[in-house]
């Protein structure tokens, strides 16, 4: 049996290795403390987005289409009355679709056609919303799938919205960190979370009269959400 005896640098080399954990190469982790913020900011909206069509049947595809065309003709052109661009009209469906009937075990049978077409319109001018309706109304749209409104230009809203959200997270970590008896250092890292933009609120609705169509506007909330983490000193 032979023994290996250790002496000298090779000793002490050995001892090095043993005592000193891998960890110690590397640097320690920082402390850290980490927050999160929500800021909102809310706006009356100042366009509105608007769907509407004309829907006809006919015993045949070619008169149910000719009287869609014929009544979408009407609509379109009190659109363009209103003054709305052609770059704020979009055609959003179109369709020509068979009818279908059945009595008893008979299969089904076609007994007609129905023509739809749809447009959606976009009024940079809410205080216009009224009377669209009214007027889309009145030139044979019997079809309204809906209103919307958004704010054209959201960029100041939404750097205000992340101000404040910022804002909310440093005092949040400035009172966790004075109570924790630490303070807070250098600004690790900032991120958003989500998609920031703005979103329908329904409180606080004026009302926009035009004619014999009332139309309530609400208000829009855009906001933001962060998370920072702080080095703790």
């Amino acid at each position: 049996m032979r023994t290996l005896l250790w002496t000298g640098p090779a000793l002490a080399l050995l001892v090095l290795i043993i005592c000193v954990p891998p960890a110690a190469a590397q640097a320690q982790a920082p402390r850290v403390i980490t927050m999160g913020g929500h800021g909102e900011v809310r706006a009356t909206p100042d366009t509105a987005m608007l769907s509407a069509g004309v829907s006809t049947e006919g015993p045949t595809a070619a008169a149910a289409l000719s009287a869609n065309s014929s009544r979408m003709q009407a609509v379109m052109a009190a659109i363009k009355k209103l003054g709305v661009p052609d770059k704020d009209i979009r055609t959003s469906n179109f369709s020509v679709s068979p009818q279908y009937a059945k009595s008893n075990n008979d299969a089904p049978r076609i007994t007609g056609y129905q023509a739809s077409n749809q447009v959606d319109v976009r009024l940079e001018d809410v205080n216009k919303l009224g009377t669209a309706l009214d007027a889309l109304v009145t030139a044979g749209a019997n079809q309204m799938h809906g209103v919307s409104f958004l704010i054209r230009n959201d960029a100041e809203l939404l750097s205000q919205a992340r101000a404040a959200a910022v804002a909310e997270a440093r005092a949040k970590a400035e009172t966790y960190a004075k109570a924790a008896g630490v303070g807070l250092g250098a600004i690790l890292s900032i991120g958003e979370e989500g998609s920031p933009g703005p979103r329908p609120l329904y409180a606080a609705a004026p009302m926009v009269m035009a004619k014999a169509v009332p139309v309530a506007m609400g208000e829009q909330s855009v906001s933001a959400d962060v998370t920072i983490i702080w080095e703790i000193k």
